[in-house]
């Protein structure tokens, strides 16, 4: 299983979510918890359409605390 780290962030409108490691994947939602849900998401679709682009998904590179 592979784990990505996200930054989460708090906006003035709600919430937003990247991940480092995938260049283009970002989220906002209103609240934390729907964030969390749609970043999840987000991230097994951007993977699937680097597979059906015949790309090599990237490593996860970053490293939290």
């Amino acid at each position: 299983m592979t784990i990505w780290g996200v930054v989460y962030e708090r906006t003035s409108t709600g919430w937003s979510a990247y991940v480092p490691a995938l260049p283009g994947l970002g989220v906002a939602a209103e609240t934390r918890a729907e964030v969390e849900r749609v970043i999840r998401e987000g991230i097994a679709f951007h993977l699937e359409g680097l597979v059906e682009d015949g790309l090599t998904a990237p490593e996860p590179g970053s490293v939290g605390e």
